[in-house]
């Protein structure tokens, strides 16, 4: 069976844990920050684990990171 490439847009965003399940950073820090408490834009630091709706395509996406 042949390889299956990587879409490089999603190496770039997401990532996998140990355990296999996929990471993805908080939304909500890219622009208009002025407005939100510090305490909003701390919250929304790091990253989560994806949706269990989410994960079999992000899966797909990078398979072998």
């Amino acid at each position: 069976m042949p390889k299956v490439k990587t879409r490089r847009a999603a190496a770039k965003r997401f990532k996998k844990t140990g355990t296999g399940k996929v990471l993805r950073p908080h939304g909500m820090k890219g622009h208009r920050l002025i407005n939100r408490t510090s305490k909003q834009k701390r919250r929304v630091d790091g990253t989560i684990v994806a949706s269990a709706a989410d994960q079999p395509r992000l899966k797909r996406m990078i398979p072998y990171l």
